[in-house]
């Protein structure tokens, strides 16, 4: 637990960026590469994210069905 919030609150600035990308993306040329790229990272990140809002939209839902039949 505790090794969680240390680093959690201490995170050291690292470059996570593979080998493979960093050598297609160098340069002032690869632009579109690049915005392609960030493209990708963003779709993939709001993924989860938006699976987990209908998750908790259809509990919501399931709740407030619950409740209305009890009443």
């Amino acid at each position: 637990m505790f090794y969680m919030l240390f680093s959690f609150f201490f995170s050291l600035a690292t470059n996570a960026q593979c080998a493979m990308c960093r050598a297609a993306l160098a340069g002032d040329s690869n632009v579109k590469k690049a915005e392609a790229v960030n493209n990708g990272i963003v779709y993939l990140m709001v993924i989860p994210y938006l699976l987990v809002a209908i998750i908790g939209y259809l509990i919501y839902r399931m709740y407030q069905s619950k409740k209305k039949k009890a009443v």
